[in-house]
């Protein structure tokens, strides 16, 4: 069957985002600081108030597929911390996702390989992430924005994925139906398990995964139908013959 839409992951598959030890060490450090205005509290302190959150969110809420929002995290650590601020939790939240956006990358020609795939199929985006502004933000600075329509977001749909529930959100804006619509991501397990699950065609891109073929053959769900290192190998996919 012919691909008619594609949907797309955010991060490490339109734009990249390291994740290692700098950036974490980076925005906890600036949280700390911003909440140690208010009280004496070490950093060690601090890193463990904030695990011990993180930690009871994972099993009551992100276990089961649901996402918290970045200012309920961080209401929720303030709570922890006894500390009587309203103010400290958007505080937290713009420190952090300043961070966040301070260390994203965004390959020169995404925006082309977008523009050529729009013209043939529409295109939409289906995320997870706990902050839809700075989505957002990061799909406009990027000039990436203009081609996604839908854009479903895990703190807007209150899930994540891989549960259907955010492919149907993307799937009901593009107007295709899941067997004629391609899903591409980074994530075996999200991307990949949770679209196959909803019936759509799957990408794995691979150009932010360290050892793919590691990866993939310690993945027990679904194989993915394309397996890509670029953006670019889709234009044929969509263009091409078959």
């Amino acid at each position: 069957m012919p691909i008619r839409a594609i949907s797309f992951d955010l991060f490490d598959t339109l734009i990249d985002a390291p994740v290692g030890s700098a950036p974490i060490r980076s925005s906890t450090e600036a949280l700390h600081a911003a909440v140690a205005k208010h009280c004496d509290l070490a950093l060690d302190t601090f890193i463990e108030a904030l695990r011990a959150v993180d930690s009871e969110f994972r099993r009551a809420r992100t276990a089961r597929g649901f996402e918290v929002a970045t200012e309920e995290r961080f209401a929720r650590l303030i709570e922890q911390l006894q500390l009587d601020r309203p103010d400290l939790p958007l505080e937290l939240t713009e420190i952090h996702m300043g961070v966040i956006r301070s260390c994203v990358r965004v390959p020169a020609h995404h925006v082309e390989v977008l523009r050529r795939l729009g013209d043939q199929v529409p295109l939409g985006l289906c995320s997870n992430f706990s902050h839809s502004p700075t989505a957002h933000e990061l799909l406009e600075e990027a000039d990436l924005r203009v081609h996604l329509d839908p854009v479903a977001i895990s703190v807007d749909v209150g899930l994540r994925k891989p549960r259907r529930e955010m492919f149907d959100a993307v799937l009901d804006g593009l107007g295709a139906t899941a067997d004629e619509t391609l899903h591409v991501g980074d994530s075996l397990r999200a991307d990949v398990g949770g679209a196959a699950e909803r019936g759509m065609l799957t990408a794995w891109i691979t150009r932010c995964i360290p050892e793919p073929d590691a990866a993939l053959a310690a993945f027990e769900g679904p194989r993915p139908d394309f397996v890509i290192a670029d953006l670019r190998e889709l234009i044929p996919l969509v263009s091409g013959p078959g």
